[in-house]
């Protein structure tokens, strides 16, 4: 098992959850995280450290596909091991519906 970050990531980008990962296997794109599922030890500290609640089990309904985003996405984009602003508007769209269709994009972040 492995944790995996789901579309509730984007365009909020908190990062609570980078700063308590022991083994920093968080990724950042422009406007999301990830979490590099073969680096990812499965200590869940990171789950309930997520305000929008977009961390879960790679074990939920759902979230294979979401496995498969994380892992590409983190061998793409740089690694980010300290906590950092969320989006600017991260607390007005953290519960919008259909932001991977709005929103995503695969660009990275800049790392921290």
């Amino acid at each position: 098992m492995t944790y995996i970050v789901n579309d509730k990531c984007i365009m909020c980008k908190y990062t609570d959850c980078v700063e308590v990962c022991p083994v920093d296997c968080f990724y950042e794109g422009e406007n999301m995280l990830v979490i590099h599922p073969d680096e990812c030890i499965d200590c869940g500290v990171c789950e309930p450290e997520c305000p929008p609640e977009a961390i879960l089990p790679d074990s939920e309904p759902g979230a294979q596909s979401w496995l498969k985003l994380n892992l590409e996405m983190s061998e793409k984009w740089p690694n980010i091991g300290q906590k950092t602003d969320a989006m600017p508007d991260a607390d007005a769209k953290q519960d919008e519906d259909g932001k991977f269709e709005k929103y995503f994009s695969d660009k990275p972040g800049q790392g921290a």
